[in-house]
C-alpha cells in the first residue's frame, strides 16, 4: 500500500477543483491524479524502485510536483533540491546523500541520469527494508557541509490526514525547504489551490496574489520586512489575502507592529518547525502577538536553561553525517533561546547568536528592534566581534533607506548611539557599523548573520 493513497483518496474527491497554477496554465486535481499515474509508469520504464536514492532537482512546477508524489508513491527515497541553489557543492551533496539516481529539470523536462552509487547508510538500509518512502533535507546553515537529514515519509504524513481549512495558497518557500513541503501537502491534503511563482521579488508575489486571488502567503519575517520597504505592496491589489504566516527565523516586533498599521484587515500568524522535526502547530496568542503556543498531535515542549526541547512523532530518523542529537528520551534541544509565558512562547533567537560582552548575555534580535525603529534604517543585522578586553562587542550590518543614502559609517553610528542611548543599556549599542548595499537576508529570505567582513 502506498504511503499516500490516502492523499489520492482526497484529491479524487476534488477532481475538478483547480489544483496547481503555474505561468498562467492551471490543472485541476484530476489532472494531477493523470500527471502522477505518467510518472510512476515512467519511473517503472526507466527502472526507477522502492528503496532507490533519487535526487529530484528543479523548482515547484506541474512536472516536478507529479514527480515528487509518484516517488514517494513509489516508496523511493527522495532528495529535493532546488534548481535556485549554489551548484558549488552538488557533487559533494550527492555523493553524501547515496543517489542512485538523478532527475534534473531542463527545459521543463525531467532528465533521468543513473549512477554507481549504493547505499550504504543504516537509516537508509532500514529505510528500503522496511519498504517506506523517505525524504532527505539539508539544514540551513551556511557554514561547513550542511547536515542531511532523513525522514520516514509515512511518518511526517500523517498528520496531513486530519482534515483542516482549504486556502488558495502561494507556495512562497521552495521544494526543498520543509515549509514548502508542509505547504503542498497541507495544501493538496484539504483540496486547496497552489500558485506557483516564477521568483520571489515582492512585485511579482504582490501581482501573483493580485492575479490569482491568493488567500494565503506563507513566507518569512525578511521577505515581509523587504515588502513594508520596497512598497510593491501598493502597487497591487492585495485585497482577496486573508492571512500570512511567518516562520523560520524570528520575527522582530517593530516589524509585525509595523505589518498591522499597513495591513489591519490581514491575519499574521506564527508558525514553527524545523527540518528535522517537521512544521509544527502553533497558535498566536493574537495576529499582533509574537507569543506563541506550540504542540498539535504527538508534539510534546519543554523549556530546559531557556532553550526550547520538543518530542515529536514527526521527527527525523537522524543525520546521515552527523551524530544522532535526540536523548534516550526522544528530546530533540532546538537550541532556540524562548521565553515562557504560561502556555505560551517567544522565540528570541537562536543559542548560537547570543554574543557574550563581558559577560552580560546580549540577543541581536532585541537590538534589532530598536535599530528598525529609526528612520534611517531599512534592515539591520547584529553580531558580535572579538575584542580584548570585553570577549565581543556588538557590530551591526545595516542597509539605509534611500532618503539617507548620503549617510557616512561615522554619521550614521554617531545616530545610532544618540536613539539607543535612552531605548538600551550601553553594552548593547553597537560598537561597529558597516554600511551594506547587498540585501541582508539570502536569497532565501532568511537574515545572514555569519557574514563575511
Amino acid at each position: 500500500m502506498s504511503a499516500l493513497d490516502w492523499l489520492f483518496e482526497r484529491m479524487a474527491e476534488h477532481r475538478e477543483r483547480e489544483a496547481l497554477i503555474w505561468e498562467g496554465q492551471t490543472r485541476t486535481y484530476g489532472d494531477l491524479l493523470a500527471g502522477v499515474a505518467q510518472q510512476r509508469s515512467r519511473l517503472a520504464d526507466i527502472g526507477i524502485g522502492p528503496g532507490e536514492v533519487v535526487w529530484l532537482e528543479g523548482d515547484f512546477t506541474f512536472e516536478t510536483c507529479g514527480m515528487l508524489l509518484a516517488l514517494i508513491a513509489n516508496r523511493s527515497i527522495v532528495v529535493p533540491v532546488s534548481g535556485s541553489s549554489s551548484p558549488s557543492r552538488r557533487s559533494e551533496l550527492i555523493e553524501l546523500t547515496q543517489a542512485r539516481w538523478l532527475l534534473r529539470e531542463d527545459g521543463g523536462q525531467l532528465r533521468a541520469e543513473r549512477t554507481s552509487r549504493e547505499i550504504r547508510s543504516e537509516l537508509l538500509i532500514a529505510l528500503r527494508e522496511a519498504g517506506h518512502p523517505g525524504l532527505v533535507l539539508f539544514s540551513s546553515g551556511s557554514t561547513g557541509t550542511p547536515k542531511a537529514i532523513v525522514h520516514d515519509m509515512s511518518r511526517l504524513l500523517k498528520k496531513y490526514a486530519h482534515r483542516r481549512a482549504a486556502f488558495r495558497t502561494l507556495s512562497f518557500l521552495l521544494i526543498d525547504h520543509i515549509g514548502g513541503m508542509n505547504t503542498l501537502f497541507h495544501t493538496l491534503a484539504n483540496g486547496g489551490t497552489l500558485i506557483f511563482p516564477h521568483n520571489r521579488h515582492p512585485l511579482h508575489i504582490c501581482a501573483c496574489i493580485e492575479r490569482y486571488r491568493a488567500e494565503l502567503l506563507p513566507t518569512t519575517p525578511s521577505f515581509l520586512n523587504l515588502l513594508i520597504m520596497s512598497e510593491a505592496y501598493k502597487r497591487c491589489d492585495l485585497s482577496s489575502l486573508r492571512i500570512a504566516t511567518y516562520g523560520t527565523e524570528a520575527m522582530n516586533a517593530s516589524t509585525l507592529a509595523a505589518l498591522a498599521g499597513l495591513f489591519p484587515g490581514l491575519e499574521f500568524r506564527q508558525t514553527y518547525g524545523l527540518s528535522e522535526l517537521g512544521i509544527l502547530r502553533a497558535k498566536s496568542r493574537s495576529s499582533g502577538s509574537l507569543w506563541m503556543k506550540i504542540g498539535g498531535e504527538g508534539v510534546q515542549t519543554r523549556i530546559v536553561d531557556g532553550l526550547l526541547h520538543i518530542r515529536s512523532d514527526s521527527a527525523m530518523l537522524g543525520y546521515l553525517n552527523a551524530p544522532d542529537p535526540f536523548d534516550d528520551e526522544g528530546w530533540f534541544n532546538t537550541q532556540d533561546q524562548a521565553l515562557v509565558d504560561g502556555d505560551y512562547v517567544r522565540i528570541i533567537g537562536r543559542a548560537s547568536d547570543i554574543v557574550n560582552v563581558g559577560g552580560r548575555k546580549v540577543f541581536p534580535l532585541e537590538v534589532e528592534e530598536v535599530l528598525l525603529q529609526m528612520p534611517e534604517i531599512q534592515d539591520a543585522v547584529v553580531t558580535g566581534r572579538p575584542h580584548a578586553l570585553v570577549g565581543s562587542v556588538l557590530e551591526a550590518a545595516v542597509n539605509v533607506r534611500a532618503p539617507f543614502a548620503g549617510l557616512g559609517a561615522g554619521q550614521l553610528k554617531a545616530l545610532i548611539r544618540s536613539f539607543c542611548r535612552d531605548r538600551l543599556e550601553s553594552y548593547q549599542i553597537p560598537v561597529y557599523v558597516t554600511l551594506q548595499e547587498e540585501p541582508l537576508h539570502s536569497e532565501r529570505f532568511k537574515k545572514i548573520r555569519n557574514r563575511r567582513r
